[in-house]
């Protein structure tokens, strides 16, 4: 299957209905405080869907194998219990976890040795609470440059990233490629509107598959980011409008959202709020329903 009928075909079918999208509600809470919250850095949280494993990463939270490393907890009950680095981190930089909507892989990336170049995507099998192997998603979708923030659509036909690569819009853009069993078809930049001369990264679909919430900034290493959502039509994906204050914190930056797959319209992101996390950054929770 060719790659442009691919991802036509993508939008086409899974378009968002003419006016309907996502209404933020209520505030962000802060998830696990002292476990995964922490003084530290605690960035990019994914959920299982059975709710009892939780992913992170922090870039500096002592412990892990190479500063940028991915963390650990399990929920016994109604608490979660001490985190632990995971057990596939290197001492390169292991970061952006995303479990898949069935459980069964955690996608990641990395800048580990032997890849394509930069930081690379890759999974690791997750079976019986038990890590499995890492494997390289391949050179249909790493590249030279660099890839961040993996996510596999709700129904796991779709893998959605953010690359720098050579031929985008700006210096990072918002990329898919469809997955075929365990392969991947070629990644293609995200039809429409939504990439643009800015920096877009760090996306995720929502429950419905169509809707996207992503981070944008005109330049993502020395301006403010924010969360932004693009709604699918069958002409592409929109720009993307910017969501309110009970997300975007005023003052902080906010990204790294990623759908909780053990609760159905519920997102998870990162931001700093000076009254929690002076000192850091921490993870968000937020639901949200659909207008």
């Amino acid at each position: 299957m060719g790659t442009v009928p691919f991802f036509l075909l993508l939008v086409a079918c899974a378009a968002t209905p003419a006016g309907r999208h996502a209404i933020f509600t209520g505030e962000a809470t802060r998830f696990a405080p002292g476990i995964v919250s922490t003084q530290f850095s605690d960035i990019r949280l994914t959920i299982s869907p059975d709710g009892r494993t939780a992913l992170w990463f922090s870039r500096n939270r002592p412990g892990g194998a190479g500063g940028y490393d991915i963390w650990v907890a399990r929920r016994a009950g109604d608490r979660w219990n001490s985190a632990e680095p995971a057990p596939f981190n290197t001492d390169s930089r292991d970061f952006d976890p995303a479990f898949s909507a069935d459980g069964l892989h955690i996608y990641f990336c990395s800048d580990r040795a032997g890849g394509a170049g930069g930081d690379d995507l890759y999974r690791v099998s997750f079976t019986n609470d038990t890590f499995g192997l890492v494997e390289s998603l391949g050179a249909a979708v790493n590249s030279v440059g660099n890839e961040w923030a993996p996510m596999l659509s709700p129904d796991g036909r779709t893998l959605l990233f953010s690359s720098d690569r050579y031929g985008g819009a700006g210096r990072m853009d918002l990329y898919f490629a469809g997955v075929s069993g365990n392969s991947f078809t070629r990644a293609s930049a995200a039809p429409g509107a939504i990439n643009t001369a800015e920096d877009e990264f760090d996306a995720t679909f929502l429950d419905d598959g169509a809707t996207i919430v992503f981070t944008r900034a005109p330049d993502l290493r020395k301006d403010d980011v924010r969360l932004f959502e693009a709604r699918g039509t069958r002409a592409g994906y929109d720009r993307g409008t910017v969501l309110p204050a009970n997300v975007n914190t005023p003052g902080g930056d906010a990204y790294a959202p990623m759908l909780d797959w053990s609760r159905k319209a519920r997102l998870t992101f990162t931001t700093r709020r000076p009254i929690d996390s002076p000192d850091g950054v921490d993870v968000y929770l937020i639901e949200y329903e659909w207008e």
